[in-house]
């Protein structure tokens, strides 16, 4: 399982002087997004629902700013695409004149960033398919694009300084961003970017859940995860790390769940309390969710508020043994769910594969060679687990019935966060 070459696979967990990087930066042209690629003869429309729109998948390509749009299912033709910072050079002057925004802007480019400027985390489609709302780490806000022109239909600065995971409800009308260095999650009209409600939750808010009835809200916070006390006996170090539920009304805090208890009682005092990616089933009884520097993944049930089951999954001989060497303290990032709650499907980032975990037997099929998967989510007709391939620009499915690679089409680049939305019939791409 190789790494490209092109993929820094070692965080910079310092920043170099202030003045350097910030004359680095001011010297970086705001170059354009680059145009997309044709779409491909057999890209062909799906039949269109009551209301005229598609179902497509998002790909967010987070250090390109862009965003391709994927066929939901079969071969996820490439149907268009999407330039997601069409006021780059303006975000970029207002940074640039702002040395606390400067600052901090420079640092999400050499921690979080690898490198690189975060452009696009997180999407969501508004229910007519007129337009998509974006989360943008680097610039600290959320904007709505519209899909026909490109033009920017809002925007929300986030509080802080670092925007990240959004959810959307289950009637589409509202969406639940983090603000990363602000411990808040901030709840957004969809159509308007008007802020209904915000909320405090634990160090670093990171995955945002609304539960099916759309009554609850779920927020993860995964703590400090770029600084360089990366030892297992140093892991408390690492801030308030916990889940946060609140009305989604009234956004009170109803309960809050320390996994660091949890994880104790279970005899697994070695793990981190740091929440990454996690699911519910179907019924919301038993919620599943990754931790840092963990291969594998921890069984919560709800109800009893207890981990049941804790698995480990197998190491690939190749990761480097160095914790310092993981993204972001992950191991594993990237999780979803089949939608009869059956199977588990999960990202190996770090150990560059995917794999189907049997949910009763926790029993993981074939191995299924990925670059540095990054997120996981489920294809439109449910029958296939979609992970984004961050190091060498791809987006594959894997079949949830017998583990095994379906197809894997080129992307932008870094894709990160792939989601399910709706477009207009015959859209293909912005103008």
């Amino acid at each position: 399982m190789p790494r490209t070459a092109r993929t820094a696979r070692t965080p910079v967990r310092t920043l170099l002087a202030g003045g350097v990087l910030a004359a680095a930066a001011l010297a970086a042209a705001a170059a354009p997004a680059p145009a997309a690629p044709p779409a491909p003869a057999s890209a062909r429309p799906a039949a269109p629902d009551a209301a005229g729109l598609r179902e497509v998948l998002f790909v967010g390509n987070n250090w390109e700013g862009t965003a391709d749009v994927l066929a939901s299912t079969g071969g996820m033709e490439r149907i268009g695409r999407i330039n997601v910072v069409p006021d780059k050079e303006e975000r970029l002057r207002e940074i640039h004149l702002n040395p606390v925004k400067l600052a901090f802007f420079l640092g999400i480019r050499h921690s979080a960033g690898e490198g690189h400027d975060q452009l696009v985390d997180d999407m969501y489609t508004t229910p007519d398919g007129s337009a998509v709302v974006v989360s943008r780490p680097s610039f600290a806000d959320v904007v709505s694009l519209d899909l026909r022109t490109g033009r920017i239909n809002w925007r929300f600065p986030v509080s802080g300084y670092r925007s990240d995971h959004m959810a959307v409800s289950p009637d589409g009308t509202r969406v639940a961003v983090s603000a990363s260095t602000s411990n808040t999650v901030h709840v957004l009209d969809i159509a308007t970017g008007r802020q209904v409600g915000s909320f405090a939750t634990g160090d670093k808010p990171h995955e945002n859940t609304f539960s099916r009835d759309g009554r609850l809200i779920w927020n993860a916070s995964i703590g400090e995860v770029n600084t360089a006390l990366d030892a297992p006996w140093l892991d408390w170090t690492k801030g308030d790390r916990k889940f946060t539920v609140v009305d989604a009304q009234t956004f009170r805090t109803v309960r809050t769940v320390d996994m660091r208890e949890r994880l104790d009682a279970a005899g697994r005092s070695d793990l981190s309390d740091s929440i990454r990616p996690n699911a519910f089933t179907p019924d919301e009884s038993m919620l599943y969710f990754q931790v840092s520097f963990f291969n594998g993944f921890a069984e919560y049930d709800v109800a009893a508020d207890r981990i049941t089951r804790v698995k480990t999954l197998p190491k690939n001989p190749k990761t480097p043994a160095d914790r310092m060497a993981w993204v972001n303290d992950s191991r594993h990032h990237g999780m979803a769910m089949s939608p009869d709650g059956a199977k588990l499907c999960i990202a190996g980032t770090m150990d560059d594969y995917a794999t189907v975990v049997d949910r009763a037997t926790l029993a993981e099929g074939p191995l299924v060679p990925a670059d540095k998967p990054y997120w996981a989510t489920v294809s439109g007709d449910g029958t296939a687990c979609v992970i984004s391939e961050s190091g060498s620009d791809r987006v594959t499915a894997i079949d949830f019935a017998t583990g095994e690679k379906r197809v894997s089409v080129p992307v932008g680049d870094h894709p990160q966060r792939v989601r399910l939305g709706r477009v207009p019939a015959d859209w293909t791409g912005t103008r």
